[in-house]
């Protein structure tokens, strides 16, 4: 089996099994809507308290996952039963148009019940869009240690009566952001240290006084109804994050450079396949830049030469040089943290240069095309050859093998003459006896 036809048959697998594993989630999902959301409340609901409060839990990037389960929800409210909507927010960018933020701006704007968002726990972040929409809602609270402004270009079409917070188009949260005090200081939102003092300052939400503990305490008495994105819904949010689809592009390309030079379809293949169409998905929703991937395959196919050759060459530099600038320049506009960064820099790096090729040359056998350079180098014996054993040619060790007659001492020089798959075929660099075959030739 030729190793295209291997690829291909690993992709096919990788494709097949990502849908029978996601398709009917997908498909349950499209028809369950917003309910199939809900999580167990902490007070249960009764016939003689109707009126609830919806609290949407988002975090990460504004991708077309949040969109949908945010128009979802402000679609579908029934204000006969819902007091008010808040969105509990940690996000701080957007990866959708402005024609897809512009249609929340609208659904908030023209919602049949209150909606609220509230920037917690403590080290919440709302920025960029997230900010514009909560400056366009009803009621905005912060938490202790949390974040809100750097508004960012306007989401806004041109001529729009209101503004985020009603300031003005040239105010200093544009690119600046203020925390829980000065928040509240200069009236863009109230203190709400928990979840539940944003609950309370939501007009007609009823709470009681317990007095039975010390210090009292507040119970509510309105019911809370808590959302989240269902499992499959929150996956693809999860690949759609720069950090994830970097990550699965680089262990995707890297499997699939490894199943190459292996026996058959294996594991590795299939994960490859599977990581590498996971990080499409999230390179597609992602402001990608084109040049910025090319470089990560240029980077992959020069340490795929590399390996092929046994030995870390120019290849190796090429691609490790691609590597950094397609890591640093793959995203427009959403950073990856430094840490992912080196962790996929450092940890591709190593990988391919050193770790690939020792593992290939050990475990798997390959045509010697592209090595044949390798004939007539000097080198040094790691452990006898007698006839088997171990040398270095150029730093990198290889399995090696010497005429019976002509053992080799550790530590002696030796000279490459041959190539059999992985296996180098050496000799002394003085007195190399003549191969049995050659000596019988000439007795004939």
């Amino acid at each position: 089996m030729t190793r295209s036809l291997r690829l291909f048959i690993v992709s096919l697998l990788a494709i097949a099994g990502t849908w029978i594993l996601v398709g009917p989630a997908l498909a349950h999902s499209e028809h369950e809507g917003t309910e199939a959301h809900e999580q167990v409340p902490f007070n249960d609901l009764t016939n003689d308290q109707p009126m609830v409060v919806d609290v949407v839990e988002l975090s990460g990037l504004i991708d077309p996952v949040m969109v949908n389960m945010m128009a979802d929800t402000l679609a579908n409210v029934d204000p006969t039963k819902v007091l008010a909507v808040i969105f509990q927010v940690n996000s701080t960018g957007s990866v959708v148009s402005n024609a897809d933020l512009y249609e929340l701006v609208v659904r908030i704007s023209e919602a049949k019940v209150p909606i609220s968002f509230w920037v917690g726990p403590s080290g919440s972040r709302a920025t960029g869009p997230m900010a514009q929409l909560a400056g366009l809602a009803d009621d905005v609270g912060i938490a202790p240690g949390a974040r809100l402004g750097a508004l960012g270009p306007s989401i806004l079409p041109e001529g729009w009566a209101e503004t985020p917070f009603g300031l003005p188009l040239d105010t200093d949260l544009v690119t600046d952001t203020v925390g829980y005090d000065e928040a509240a200081e200069r009236g863009i939102a109230r203190l709400s240290p928990v979840l539940l003092a944003q609950l309370v300052g939501i007009e007609g939400f009823e709470v009681i006084t317990d007095e039975t503990v010390s210090p009292p305490t507040l119970e509510p008495v309105t019911h809370t109804r808590f959302h989240k994105l269902d499992v499959v819904s929150e996956f693809f949010h999860t690949v759609a994050s720069p950090a994830v689809a970097y990550l699965l592009l680089l262990i995707g390309m890297g499997l699939l450079v490894f199943e190459l030079f292996t026996a058959g379809v294996g594991v590795a293949g299939v994960l490859g396949a599977g990581c590498f169409l996971l990080s499409t998905y999230g390179l597609g929703v992602l402001p990608t830049r084109w040049w910025g991937l090319a470089l990560l395959v240029v980077a992959f196919l020069g340490y795929a030469i590399d390996i092929q050759t046994g030995v870390p060459r120019a290849w190796t530099i090429i691609g490790t040089g691609a590597l950094v600038f397609g890591s640093l320049f793959l995203f427009d506009g959403t950073p990856i943290s430094w840490i992912t960064l080196l962790f996929g820099i450092v940890g591709t790096a190593v990988a391919m240069s050193a770790g690939m090729p020792a593992m290939v040359r050990t475990r798997f056998s390959t045509p010697t095309i592209g090595r044949e350079w390798m004939i007539g180098e000097m080198g040094e014996a790691v452990e006898a050859l007698g006839p088997n054993g171990t040398v270095t040619v150029r730093d990198a060790v290889w399995r090696a093998r010497t005429n019976r007659a002509t053992p080799i001492p550790v530590g002696a020089p030796i000279r490459v003459i041959g190539i059999e798959g992985l296996w180098l075929e050496v000799e002394p660099e003085e007195g190399g006896a003549q191969d049995h075959r050659e000596r019988s030739k000439n007795t004939q």
